[in-house]
């Protein structure tokens, strides 16, 4: 059985692209996704893969963990 550990990662995705004054499609071209996947990033369902959160930070010329933030959970199972 898988475990959950209640993990999830934050992002700030919605900040850098209206900071840079674009559009989710504008965004979604420039990183080789569809607009849906950056709006369900922005929304927070949807983890995007290493590679894609590589891909965002280095179009906003930032750090990964600038804009994609591993939050913890508790996990009250602990064998």
């Amino acid at each position: 059985m898988k475990k959950d550990f209640g993990d999830s990662i934050s992002n700030k995705v919605y900040e850098y692209r209206v900071l840079a004054r674009m559009s989710q499609q504008d965004l979604a071209e420039k990183v080789g996704v569809s607009k849906q996947t950056i709006f369900v990033m922005e929304k927070g369902n949807y983890v995007p893969t290493l590679l894609l959160a590589f891909r965002i930070a280095d179009f906003f010329n930032v750090d990964v963990n600038d804009i994609f933030t591993y939050v913890k959970g508790n996990d009250q199972n602990d064998n």
